[in-house]
């Protein structure tokens, strides 16, 4: 896997790329968030030996844990070599930046951020500013300079 910020292909002009990508999106989120879900469990179980090695200081991780794995789930795999989360793959989507270069570890996981504080002081409108904005961009994909395109 490179971890260079070598060019990819930038956002297509085509608008059958960006058809249907709101609802895409939605269906992603939900099979994302479930397998977060499913990681907490090896998660829980991780902290809780942690826990035990340190004395009980390990257990202070648990109010954290599915905000922890989810960064890392995130970050790992909306930053990998796919630009997609699993739940993006299966959805048919991927994110790509405008000025053309890799979606690394720390942009996925600041759009993952982005998304949680501006969907907690925006709900619904977060949705509601794709079906207005052009690429059916969202807030923070337009504060990142990311769009989200079809991949089939």
């Amino acid at each position: 896997m490179s971890m260079d910020n070598s060019p990819v292909v930038a956002a297509p002009e085509d608008w059958r790329a960006y058809s249907g990508v709101l609802s895409r999106r939605v269906f992603a989120f939900i099979i994302d968030y479930m397998l977060v879900l499913l990681l907490c469990i090896p998660a829980a179980i991780v902290v809780f030996f942690l826990g035990i090695i340190t004395l009980g200081l390990g257990f202070a991780l648990y109010p954290a844990l599915f905000v922890l794995t989810a960064l890392v789930y995130f970050g790992l795999t909306l930053g990998g070599r796919s630009q997609a989360s699993p739940g993006m793959r299966a959805a048919g989507i991927a994110m790509v930046r405008l000025d053309g270069r890799r979606i690394d570890f720390m942009t996925a996981v600041v759009h993952m951020v982005l998304f949680w504080i501006l969907n907690s002081i925006l709900t619904p409108l977060i949705l509601l500013a794709g079906l207005f904005v052009e690429r059916s961009r969202l807030v923070h994909d337009l504060l990142l300079g990311t769009v989200v395109v079809r991949t089939n």
